[in-house]
């Protein structure tokens, strides 16, 4: 008896567009779709839209119930802003959980504008190589810990004062940070470098360049030194996803450096102070960059050595004939 496929299921029904064969992951969005840079201009417009009204609407709604259950006492508006800059728990909380709707944004654009499986947004073979995410995030703990310990060496040990509510506000950054953190992986280093490569299809950085840039834009003010920080983690991180052929690498390094950032502020100073950080020196970023990049690289061979998938199935067609003539 020949087994016969099932029905498909809604998402293969609306993911019309195949695959092209033998690609990079910021190759992916490229093919034979009708007016992909059309498709590219519209999806990246209809995601930052999204991004303003989702992740605001979500937060605003989150931080209302919070003030209903909370009842702080004061002006609501007093509350709204003590939760922006987090300064109690239920802000940190909203915000990521804000933040988090990146990812439902992203895999719909995907999905609906360009007709693709969301799942290539996660890797080429789709969705995660959860063994290797697990050993990304183990390397990013290591290495960022150890430069950390190394850049304040001689240094005397700072007072451990745990802020009030510490123990409420570690649950949220363990249960809400990497939540976060992979969802800016989706948007910046998936959706928009994808997008972004598709306009500038000959250039192997456009999209990697672009979706760094705006990554650190978003950060709001912040003087050179830490823009270029953010920028420049997002170009390590960017040429990890295409080198690797996936996010898991890029969102082991975020989710561990965000829940060190918090984790640690809230033991040694206030988690307020980390959320309001505008300015950091040349020196510290100096340190940030050989830490990124010593990450970036390790990650890098132990890629190669799990011998993970970095183009998606298929074979590329020689030079000169169009790789996605052929449906499947």
């Amino acid at each position: 008896m020949v087994n016969q496929p099932g029905p498909a299921t809604w998402v293969e029904r609306i993911a019309t567009e195949a695959t092209p064969s033998g690609v990079t992951y910021d190759e992916i969005l490229l093919g034979a779709e009708d007016r992909p840079k059309l498709r590219s201009s519209v999806g990246i417009v209809s995601a930052l839209v999204l991004f303003f009204v989702l992740a605001t609407g979500v937060a605003q709604l989150l931080n209302w119930i919070g003030w209903l259950i909370v009842q702080p006492g004061g002006a609501y508006q007093d509350w709204l802003r003590a939760s922006a800059a987090f300064a109690n728990p239920w802000g940190m909380f909203s915000g990521h959980l804000g933040l988090a709707t990146l990812i439902p944004i992203s895999m719909a654009v995907v999905l609906f504008v360009h007709r693709r499986h969301p799942g290539l947004l996660a890797s080429v073979r789709p969705w995660f190589r959860w063994r290797y995410l697990a050993l990304s995030m183990g390397l990013a703990l290591v290495v960022f810990n150890l430069f950390l310990f190394v850049q304040h060496l001689g240094q005397p040990l700072p007072t451990l004062t745990p802020q009030p509510n510490y123990w409420v506000f570690l649950v949220v950054i363990l249960l809400t940070a990497p939540l976060q953190a992979a969802a800016e992986e989706f948007f910046f280093r998936g959706y928009l470098l994808q997008s972004f490569h598709t306009l500038a299809p000959k250039s192997p950085w456009f999209g990697v360049v672009c979706s760094a840039a705006l990554f650190a834009l978003f950060h709001g003010t912040q003087n050179i030194p830490l823009f270029l920080d953010r920028f420049l983690f997002g170009v390590l991180v960017g040429v990890l996803v295409v080198k690797t052929g996936g996010l898991e690498a890029a969102i082991g390094a975020h989710v561990i450096n965000n829940v060190m950032a918090f984790s640690y502020a809230g033991l040694y100073s206030t988690i307020a102070d980390v959320k309001a950080t505008q300015t950091i020196g040349w020196v510290d970023l100096g340190w940030d960059l050989v830490g990124f990049g010593t990450y970036t690289v390790l990650a890098i061979l132990i890629a190669n050595r799990l011998k993970l998938a970095t183009t998606t199935p298929g074979t590329r067609a020689p030079d000169g004939i169009d790789p996605w003539a052929a449906r499947t």
